[in-house]
């Protein structure tokens, strides 16, 4: 059984290039904070993309651990905006199922629908959940200062 979350958020950016920056795996290093390294990206067709992203976890402080996970991202854009989202296979058994709906507000902005679904074995599910949960929210702000642009004065 999947625990979902799901959070809603502006963005100061137009919806293509909030879809263009998500759909590009190299803009999740520093977007999903724990992601350092993304690499063996292939491409299987216009809209889809594989990769291996490497989470980083530090544990009391000292303790670091690479977890190397498979990531699928699927990209539909229309001219309104668009979908992005996919799999993720994490190893001991965890998967994350994530999507974000990206439309325009109306005022050369987005709103942004950002989905996830956790999948876990007992043993790791309410930190697994508990992490994506953090990460999402995180997420949020990120990508706010990473599109928006800067208001003058």
């Amino acid at each position: 059984m999947a625990e979902v979350s799901q959070i809603e958020f502006p963005i100061a950016a137009p919806p293509r290039a909030v879809i263009e920056h998500l759909s590009d795996p190299r803009s999740y290093v520093g977007l999903s904070p724990l992601v350092v390294e993304v690499r063996d990206i292939r491409r299987e067709d216009a809209g889809t993309v594989h990769y291996v992203a490497v989470e980083r976890f530090r544990f009391l402080g000292v303790l670091r651990y690479d977890n190397a996970i498979r990531v699928t991202i699927r990209t539909e854009a229309r001219a309104d905006g668009g979908w992005v989202g996919g799999d993720v296979d994490s190893p001991g058994g965890v998967t994350l199922r994530y999507g974000y709906t990206v439309v325009p507000d109306g005022a050369g902005r987005s709103a942004v629908t950002d989905r996830i679904e956790v999948s876990a074995p007992f043993g790791l599910r309410r930190f697994s959940i508990r992490r994506a949960s953090e990460v999402q929210a995180a997420r949020a702000r990120i990508l706010a200062e990473r599109l928006e642009a800067p208001i003058a004065r």
